[in-house]
C-alpha cells in the first residue's frame, strides 16, 4: 500500500532520514520502532506531507504521492496522529468529530443563508456518525464533555475517532501510548485491532512500549540513524543483535554481556548452576 524508496530528509547538515526504504502492506498493522533520534517521526512527517523530502519517493497504491501536502493526502485516505494530541479544546467531543469531514454545506456563507435545511440534515447525519464512532471507542459517555477536559489517553482515542469520520485507508499513529495509562492503552489497542480486522484499516505505529508493539504489530520495522536497520516479527526483532546494539550502544551492550559472563563464572566456581545463587552450591556439601 505504501512504498518508501531511498528517502532522505536533511535539515541543513543534519541527516534526519538517510536512505530509508520500506513497505507497508495493505491490511497490516506495521510497527516502527527505534531509539530516540532514529528518524521515525521525521519519516512520518515526510510520508504525511508535513515535510518535503530531500530526495527519494513515497508511493501509495501505485501513485507517487511524494511531497503532496497533508490536505491532499487527507482526501486520498492517508491520515496521521501526533505524539501530543491536537483537539479543539473548547468544543465538545462530539463537535470535534463532526468538524472532520471536508466540504460541509455550512462552510459557505451562501448555504448558511439560503440552504439551512440542507445544513441541518447534514449536521444530524454527522452527529449520528459521531455518536456511532464514540460507541465503537467505548467513550460515548464523554460525547458532551469539552475535549480540553479529557485525559491524555481519552484524547488519543478522540484522535483515532477522527480517522473514522472519514473512513481512512491508512493511519500513521505517532507514539499512541505516550502518557497513557495501561487500561486506556489496552482500549486503544483493542480499537486499532477492531478497525484493522472489521473495517480493513491499515496502520503504521510508532511506539516505545514493546509489549504493545508485540501484541498488535506484524511486521516490526526498526530504524536507527535515519536508516532501516531490521524488519521481522516482534519476537525476531527483540533477539536481533544489531537492534540490541542500536538501543543499548556497543559499550553498554558489551558491559551487560561481560557482567553476565562474570556472574556465570562466579557461580561455576562455587559449584552452583547460574541463577541459583551461592546457597545452591553450598547445599550439596552440607
Amino acid at each position: 500500500m505504501i512504498i518508501v524508496e531511498d528517502l532522505h530528509k536533511h535539515f541543513g547538515g543534519f541527516q534526519a532520514v538517510s536512505g530509508a526504504s520500506m513497505e507497508i502492506a495493505k491490511g497490516s498493522i506495521t510497527g516502527l520502532i527505534g531509539p530516540n533520534g532514529a528518524g521515525k517521526s521525521t519519516l512520518f512527517n515526510v510520508i504525511a506531507g508535513v515535510h518535503k523530502p530531500t530526495s527519494g519517493r513515497v508511493v501509495m497504491d501505485g501513485e507517487d504521492i511524494t511531497g503532496l501536502p497533508p490536505h491532499d493526502l487527507f482526501h486520498k485516505g492517508l491520515l496521521r496522529t501526533f505524539q501530543i494530541a491536537h483537539e479543539f479544546s473548547s468544543m465538545s467531543v462530539r463537535e470535534n468529530l463532526m468538524m472532520v469531514p471536508a466540504g460541509q454545506s455550512g462552510e459557505t456563507l451562501w448555504n448558511a443563508w439560503f440552504h439551512r435545511k440542507r445544513i441541518r440534515d447534514e449536521e444530524r447525519a454527522l452527529a449520528k456518525k459521531a455518536d456511532d464512532v464514540l460507541d465503537f471507542l467505548t467513550i460515548s459517555h464523554l460525547a458532551d464533555e469539552r475535549a480540553g477536559n479529557l485525559s491524555g489517553g481519552q484524547k488519543k482515542l478522540l484522535e483515532l475517532g477522527r480517522t473514522m469520520m472519514v473512513d481512512a485507508k491508512i493511519v500513521f499513529l505517532d507514539e499512541v501510548g505516550a502518557g497513557v495509562n495501561r487500561t486506556l492503552l489496552n482500549t486503544i489497542g483493542d480499537a486499532i485491532v477492531r478497525l484493522n480486522k472489521e473495517r480493513g484499516y491499515t496502520f503504521c505505529v510508532i511506539e516505545h512500549d514493546m509489549d504493545f508493539i508485540g501484541r498488535l504489530c506484524d511486521p516490526v520495522i526498526v530504524m536507527a540513524e535515519g536508516k532501516v536497520l531490521a524488519e521481522g516479527s516482534a519476537a525476531h526483532i527483540m533477539e536481533n543483535e544489531a537492534v540490541i546494539e542500536a538501543y543499548l550502544g556497543r559499550g553498554l551492550k558489551n558491559k551487560v554481556k561481560a557482567e553476565a559472563e562474570a556472574e556465570e563464572a562466579r557461580h561455576e566456581a562455587h559449584g552452583a548452576q547460574p541463577g541459583l545463587g551461592d546457597e545452591a552450591g553450598k547445599g550439596g556439601a552440607a
